[in-house]
């Protein structure tokens, strides 16, 4: 960001104090609080949509949500000269929560399932919402790209050592994808919509004291609760290698909070079950120059396919705790 950029502050109906350049962002001392200034990528609608939801979900007693202030012409989002747009909203200090940290990863999950409670939506409630997400459509959109890669990788000529392990290994991973695909299209049933988060990741959690703030919801959708719950599981099973204590414990910690459905339960299955790491991998590979690539990608792979079995194990042992 540029200097350029502090000037839009006089956009806002603010008396800024000072301000200081952090994480991409300029963050302004102001008589109403602390405030951060970032560049915004998404749509115009989006903005709307996000601030809406912030609105309910804090209408709902659900405070620990950062604000969208509106400029003086009171619109959410203010126009740098170049076109760029940016967007002003509260800040909380503090840190990212910590993933090592089992407690304070239970807490994250208590106040998901705290958020979910107050993020239901009613028809015709939010502008712009659109039609809800289902799984099945994501993997299925990923499936078109492992599709697209597998035959890339077949027609191309000298291979890498990661190209070489990335074929050893695509088939598995290929016709696993395939297969959950299929199956959750199947089972997948018209749900009560809800909105995400979209991204609750360590880095959109902030820990005040002993609050959890959630930030950045430019991702947030609408769609099955259990994307978000997903989304935090996830890293955490990857970097514990599957261990299925981990993994129980924070759907437990969440279901007491927010009972889930049957349903829910094997959409979550299904969720983790897919190869979306195996995924990550090769769309950055294909999406990136092909002539270097680096040597932690095929760390990754390899990570990848020797945590498979037990990650197989964790599968098996959920769907008989949870009768999927």
């Amino acid at each position: 960001m540029n200097d350029r950029s502090i000037s839009l502050l006089e956009n806002y109906d603010i008396e800024v104090l000072r301000t200081w350049k952090g994480r991409g962002a300029i963050l302004c001392e102001t008589k109403q609080g602390i405030l951060i200034l970032k560049e915004y990528a998404g749509h115009r609608e989006k903005a709307v949509f996000q601030n809406e939801l912030l609105t309910i979900v804090k209408e709902r007693g659900f405070e620990n949500v950062e604000s969208i202030l509106k400029n003086k012409e009171q619109e959410l989002l203010t126009q740098e000269q170049d076109g760029t747009l940016y967007i002003l909203k509260t800040y909380f200090e503090g840190r990212e929560c910590n993933v090592k940290d089992m407690e304070e990863c239970r807490h994250a999950v208590r106040v998901l399932a705290q958020f979910h409670n107050v993020s239901y939506i009613e028809g015709g409630m939010l502008s712009g919402i659109g039609e809800p997400r289902y799984a099945h459509m994501e993997f299925e959109k990923h499936n078109k790209e492992l599709r697209r890669v597998r035959k890339y990788l077949k027609d191309r000529g000298q291979k890498t050592d990661f190209e070489i392990s990335l074929i050893k290994n695509y088939d598995y991973f290929f016709n696993l994808a395939l297969q959950l695909a299929e199956e959750l299209r199947f089972y997948q049933k018209e749900e009560m919509r809800f909105i995400c988060h979209g991204d609750y990741q360590y880095h959109n959690i902030i820990v005040s004291g002993d609050q959890m703030n959630l930030i950045n919801f430019e991702k947030c959708v609408s769609e099955s609760p259990v994307r978000d719950l997903y989304l935090f599981m996830r890293k955490l099973l990857e970097k514990s290698g599957w261990i299925e204590d981990i993994g129980f414990e924070l759907v437990d910690t969440y279901e007491k909070v927010r009972p889930m459905e049957k349903e829910e339960y094997r959409q979550l299955y299904y969720r983790l079950a897919y190869p979306e790491k195996f995924w990550k991998i090769v769309n950055f590979y294909y999406n990136s120059g092909k002539a270097w690539i680096p040597g932690k990608n095929l760390e990754k792979l390899n990570k990848v396919t020797e945590q498979e079995k037990d990650k197989q194990k964790f599968l098996e042992k959920f769907k008989i705790r949870y009768g999927i």
